[in-house]
């Protein structure tokens, strides 16, 4: 049984609650403004051009308010600390890194951090370094997953690696890593540095899994949800233990709000899959059917392989560079409906993270972690 709904504590200097602003849909393009812009005035200016017949709803605007109401200072903070670590080391380093940065995002792994502590009190300082930290470590295996992958475009952007080269972006992404390390070890150099020690881990091991299947065509189910865990969901549960932690939340909370992280960032993930193969490239900021020229076995592929065994000998020729083969594989896949099935499937482990937010004291900062998990599954970018 959960606790009666209550507003959640805000730190001094927070921003009253506004319920004024401008109706907008629950995008998280609009939760990126909100982290992007350090004024009231600005996020409001900028949702009322952003606002469409289609996309508006006042249930949209409370949430934005509310986002901007408990955490306007603290994303502002974490924006401009973000700023200034990309910066910080020797250049073209932070070149590198600050080209990244300024790329965008949706900073969903600081806000990750920030709402997890907001549901146990006032966020900290603590908690804000935290953030910062797991933004940066993202932007580290960003910087690495370019390098690994040929990676070429990343946010409608040409990739680091393509401007300043390879080992420029590798010790780019280590030099964030060091940053965020730094920061935790300061901050908070208990339990939730060890847990990101061992998330760190994780994200390697995924990587190395998945550069495995490079050599070996391996389709299996059980191995692409094993790289999914470790290396995109791992760093969202960190961020929401993390976060918990910072706040003094209870251990049966912190491991819940680690299932919720789990399960949002599968799916993320898979969400992010089917997006390779129907996303508007002007809105995800990534060209379509990237994965599948990068050889990654993504889930709707896998089941469309599994469905029509003699696309193998397609996915082969693409693997070998064969981008005519790749327009067939990817017909294939859009044909045989596995998309709709993968996205059903973002949808129940939404359903799942949401549900583990139920031994979390109810309050404004939970029910926007639901709201973003929803938004992550539903997104078309």
């Amino acid at each position: 049984m959960t606790a009666p709904h209550r507003a959640c504590q805000r730190g001094p200097g927070s921003l009253p609650r506004r319920r004024a602003l401008t109706r907008a849909a629950p995008t998280l393009d609009n939760f990126q403004i909100v982290l992007n812009i350090p004024t009231a005035a600005a996020s409001v200016a900028l949702l009322r051009e952003a606002a469409t017949a289609e996309r508006a709803g006042a249930r949209a605007a409370d949430r934005i308010a509310e986002v901007h109401a408990l955490l306007g200072d603290d994303l502002a903070l974490v924006d401009r600390e973000l700023t200034r670590m990309t910066r910080e080391g020797a250049s073209p380093g932070t070149d590198s890194a600050t080209h990244l940065l300024e790329a965008g995002g949706k900073r969903v792994r600081p806000l990750t951090v920030l709402l997890s502590a907001a549901c146990f009190g006032t966020v900290s300082p603590v908690a804000r370094d935290v953030a910062v930290a797991a933004e940066l470590v993202h932007l580290a295996t960003l910087l690495h997953d370019d390098v690994v992958d040929d990676g070429q475009e990343r946010r409608g952007k040409p990739t680091p690696r393509r401007i300043w080269g390879n080992a420029v972006s590798v010790l780019a992404g280590d030099l964030l890593l060091t940053h965020a390390l730094e920061r935790t070890a300061a901050a908070a150099p208990g339990a939730v540095l060890s847990d990101l020690f061992a998330t760190l881990r994780r994200l390697v091991d995924g990587e190395i899994v998945q550069l495995r299947g490079r050599t070996r065509l391996d389709p299996r189910e059980d191995v692409y949800f094993r790289i999914v865990h470790d290396k995109t969901a791992s760093l969202f549960a960190w961020a929401a233990r993390a976060g918990a932690a910072t706040a003094g939340a209870p251990p049966e909370a912190v491991t819940a709000l680690g299932e919720f992280g789990t399960r949002v960032g599968v799916a993320f993930q898979l969400v992010d899959d089917v997006l390779d193969y129907d996303g508007d490239p002007r809105a995800t900021g990534k060209a379509v059917l990237g994965d599948l020229l990068e050889g990654k076995l993504t889930l709707p592929l896998i089941r469309a392989m599994a469905a029509r065994p003699a696309l193998a000998d397609d996915v082969d020729a693409v693997r070998a560079g064969d981008e005519r083969a790749a327009g067939r594989v990817a017909e294939a896949v859009r044909a045989s409906g596995v998309c709709e099935g993968v996205r059903a499937q973002a949808r129940e482990e939404t359903a799942r993270a949401q549900r583990a937010l139920d031994v979390v004291p109810a309050c404004t900062a939970r029910d926007l972690l639901s709201s973003i998990a929803a938004e992550l599954a539903s997104r078309a970018a």
